[in-house]
């Protein structure tokens, strides 16, 4: 091969690779996934809400009804 065919042949692997890494860089995802914390933060416990052990009673005596607003939320799943 002659040395113009071989470097234009090369100049066009490069921009061929170059094109190719520009779409994955474009449209793709990002190169690294991000991290996630799975934690969950759990609420100081409040007896009035939950419940609580009197030595009147043999089990717990739990409240007629709970406060669900004081629970946190699950974390969604990933």
């Amino acid at each position: 091969m002659q040395p113009g065919r071989i470097i234009a042949n090369l100049f066009a692997t490069l921009l061929l690779v170059a094109l190719v890494a520009a779409v994955f860089l474009v449209f793709g995802g990002p190169l690294w996934p991000q991290r996630h914390a799975r934690m969950a933060i759990l609420l100081p416990i409040d007896t009035m809400a939950t419940g609580s052990v009197r030595r009147a009673c043999v089990e717990p005596c739990l409240p007629a009804r709970f406060d669900l607003k004081l629970a946190p939320a699950r974390p969604p799943e990933l």
